[in-house]
Formats: structure tokens, sequence, C-alpha cells
């Protein structure tokens, strides 16, 4: 990650696919997990098709809307597709669910992708700047990964973590961006922020829409 920390005051980072990365046994755990929980009598693989596709396709309408998508409402277009009586499955049904999601998320972690990240922070506090997460969230909820930040020993390098679950917006939508500019802890202009980010329209054209500075991430690994 090329970054020129003198040239910018705050520094905002999207999270998946630019700090961390899914452990590669999770979604399979999950769906194995899905199949079990509802009974499922479609085979697996059929399951993980229609996962990936729901998933993509809530993720697209999250960014062209600027709205997050509720997870309980993927599962169940998901559900609904693979034939399950939805009509017999209740919010307590799906809070248990996803609280079982959530331990194997935590039994198998997603990765960091960058090992000298906590460097790269580092130099950010010690030359006075500030950082926050600016991140979109599907399955997984800001509060599973605010803990996965503290297993990594990386939240304290962030003065604040915005999640579209508990924001209700999505980026590229401006509102999201400009709960960055609210939330600096220093009285700072438009274009001494910087987001980072993976996605050209979520990250680099949201943040570039709201006067911010952008650089747009890829992973050479």
């Amino acid at each position: 990650m090329k970054l020129n920390i003198d040239l910018y005051q705050h520094f905002s980072f999207d999270l998946w696919l630019t700090i961390i990365k899914s452990n590669p046994d999770y979604k399979k755990k999950r769906d194995e997990l899905l199949k079990d929980f509802f009974a499922i009598s479609q085979p697996l693989e059929e399951l993980q098709r229609v996962v990936r596709y729901y998933d993509v396709l809530c993720n697209n309408i999250s960014e062209i809307t600027g709205t997050h998508f509720n997870r309980s409402n993927i599962y169940l277009l998901i559900l609904n597709k693979l034939n399950c009586k939805i009509e017999s499955i209740n919010n307590q049904m799906l809070d248990d669910f996803c609280l079982l999601c959530d331990e194997l998320f935590f039994q198998y972690k997603p990765e960091l992708l960058n090992p000298h990240l906590h460097f790269i922070l580092d130099e950010i506090i010690n030359s006075g700047k500030t950082a926050n997460i600016l991140s979109n969230t599907g399955f997984i909820h800001g509060e599973t990964l605010r803990k996965i930040l503290d297993y990594y020993e990386l939240s304290n390098f962030f003065s604040f973590q915005l999640y579209s679950d508990e924001t209700g917006f999505s980026k590229p939508n401006n509102k999201m961006f400009e709960l960055v500019f609210d939330n600096a802890i220093k009285t700072i202009n438009r274009n001494e922020i910087i987001h980072i980010g993976d996605n050209p329209v979520a990250d680099f054209e949201g943040a570039l829409n709201v006067g911010f500075q952008a650089l747009l991430y890829r992973n050479d690994s």
C-alpha cells in the first residue's frame, strides 16, 4: 500500500478486501450450517450458487440505492429460492442462525491482507493524524467486525468505525462519507481526508464525490 502520510490529515479505510479477506473455509462451513439449520433438500453446490447470487445482487442493490440491505432479508430471499416455506420462518429463527454464523466466523477468522498494516497505522497515529473504518456490511455485521479488529489489535488505531448496518446507508451514498467528515475529531478540510478502498465505485468514486481524496487499493499478494 503506497501511501504518502504527509499529504493528509485523516485516513478512512474500507475493511473487506482492503484490510481483511474471508477465511477460505468460512463460507463453506456457513453454507453447510444453512443447509442443516433450515433442512434444505437441495445439494450443497446448488445452495452455494444461490447464496453467491444473492450476495452479489444485494450488494449491487445497496450500492445503487445507497441504503443498507438487511441480512435477514438476504437470507429470506435465499431460502425462498431454495423452496423453503419462508412463512414458517420467524425473526427468532433468523437471529439464532445468524448467531451461529457469527460463532463460525470466529472459528474461521478473516485474514489480514497486509502484514505491514500495523506499521502503517502506527506511523499515521504517531504523526498526529487520525483514521477510521468505513465499511458496507452484508452477512457479517459491524458489531462482529469490531471484535475481529480487536482480535488483530487494530481497534485502537481508529478514532471511529462506521458500518452500513448501523448507519442505514451504504457506500457510495454521500451520506456515508459525510459521516466520516462529521466524526473527524480534528477541524480539517475535505481534501485533507483520503479514503482507501478496493471498490472503484463504492470507495473511489464515492470519496471523490464528496471532495475527499481517494486511493484505489489493489492487493498484489
